[in-house]
C-alpha cells in the first residue's frame, strides 16, 4: 500500500487533534474531489514500519485526540489489506486513541458481506473503527458549514453504538 501524506497536528479531520493517514488509491473518483492525486495506487510513498513509527510516536502525546484515515479510500480492497496490521497495532499500542475513517463507500450496502467492498478484513478493519465517515462525494450537495464532511449526503456513524446496536446512529456537531 501507499500514502499520499501524513499530516500531524491536525484539527479539521475529525474531533480534537488528530495525526492524518491519506493512503492512495480510490476507484470512486468522485466529481470535485478535494484529493484527485490520491486516486492513484502508486502515488506518494509506500507505507512502511517506519511510516508507521512516526504514526505511532505522534500519538503519543496527550494533547492528540487520534488517528483519521482518509485519503484515496481506505476501504478499496487493498487498502483494507495494507491497513488492517498497522490499525491492530495502533488499538494496541495507543489505547486511549480513538479511529476515524473516511470512505466514498457506504456501509450498510458496500461494507457488508456481499457488498462490493466487502473482504476478508472488513469486519475487523471496521471493529478498530469509533467514528466512519461514508457516502460519495457529490459535488451538487456540496455546503462548507457541513462538519467533518463535506457533501449532505455524507454521514458521520458512531461505530461504537452501531456494533452495540446493529443501528446506523449519525453524530451531530
Amino acid at each position: 500500500m501507499y500514502f499520499s501524506a501524513i499530516k500531524y497536528n491536525d484539527i479539521a479531520n475529525g474531533l480534537g487533534v488528530r495525526t492524518v493517514l491519506f493512503v492512495s488509491g480510490c476507484r470512486n473518483h468522485c466529481r470535485g474531489c478535494f484529493q484527485p492525486e490520491t486516486w492513484n495506487f502508486k502515488n506518494g510513498n509506500l507505507f512502511d514500519r517506519q511510516a508507521e513509527d512516526a504514526i505511532i510516536q505522534s500519538l503519543a502525546p496527550s494533547y492528540i485526540k487520534g488517528l483519521t484515515l482518509l485519503g484515496g479510500d481506505p476501504f478499496e480492497p487493498e487498502n483494507q489489506e495494507g491497513l488492517i496490521d498497522f490499525v491492530r497495532r495502533v488499538k494496541r499500542e495507543c489505547r486511549d486513541k480513538d479511529i476515524w475513517a473516511y470512505t466514498g463507500y457506504i456501509l450498510d450496502e458496500d461494507l457488508i458481506p456481499g457488498g462490493k467492498k466487502y473482504t476478508e478484513v472488513t469486519d475487523e478493519l471496521l471493529s478498530y473503527i469509533d467514528v466512519l465517515v461514508d457516502g460519495p462525494f457529490v459535488e451538487e450537495k456540496k455546503s462548507l458549514s457541513l462538519k467533518f464532511k463535506g457533501s449532505s449526503n455524507q454521514r458521520v456513524i458512531d461505530m461504537n453504538s452501531y456494533r452495540m446496536m446493529g443501528v446506523i446512529k449519525e453524530l451531530e456537531f
